[in-house]
């Protein structure tokens, strides 16, 4: 039994693996838009007291998450084109990563995650879809943003600081590959 637990954790870490140098593959030619979850933060939820403008308020970056920043913008300046623009959620945890990674950004309230509105949060998801589709640089837009942002936008989760590559679609986006920085 032992045997084949290790077995199916080496496959799964070997397919990690590939997903990853895939992911860089694409990155190297630039021209791509990537969904950067924020690196590590503890907590699950913000607290009751959250401002969006007092960091003190919110989940915050933890030694770990800094350190998975700045090993994610060691990266991509080694292993991708140049990056084209950073843009950010409002929340701290997402401006410390994108400072850390890439050295500044610019605020896209877009970014932040959806709110529980059906019709505000299909207006927001149809603005960052826009966002992704008109991109034209050629070096690569990074976007960095949650878990929940991420999910509404590609139907699938990321990790913490797991850079997700798409490609645009008429009414959706499409995931081209993805990189693991945990």
């Amino acid at each position: 039994m032992l045997r084949v637990v290790a077995i199916v954790l080496l496959l799964f870490f070997a397919v990690e693996a590939r997903a990853t140098e895939a992911g860089w593959a694409l990155l190297r030619d630039g021209e791509h838009v990537v969904l950067l979850r924020n690196a590590m933060a503890p907590g699950a939820a913000d607290p009751a007291n959250f401002d969006i403008e007092k960091c003190s308020t919110q989940r915050n970056l933890s030694e770990r998450g800094k350190q998975q920043a700045r090993k994610i913008g060691a990266l991509f300046a080694a292993r991708a084109a140049p990056t084209e623009r950073v843009l950010t959620s409002r929340y701290c945890r997402t401006k410390e990563t994108a400072r850390l990674a890439f050295g500044s950004a610019e605020d896209l309230a877009l970014l932040d995650p959806p709110p529980a509105d059906e019709k505000a949060r299909k207006e927001q998801i149809s603005a960052i879809l826009k966002e992704v589709r008109d991109y034209s640089g050629s070096g690569n837009l990074i976007l960095v943003t949650h878990l929940e942002t991420i999910e509404a936008i590609t139907g699938q989760p990321a990790r913490e600081g797991e850079a997700v590559i798409v490609g645009a679609g008429e009414d959706s986006v499409r995931v081209l590959g993805r990189i693991n920085f945990n």
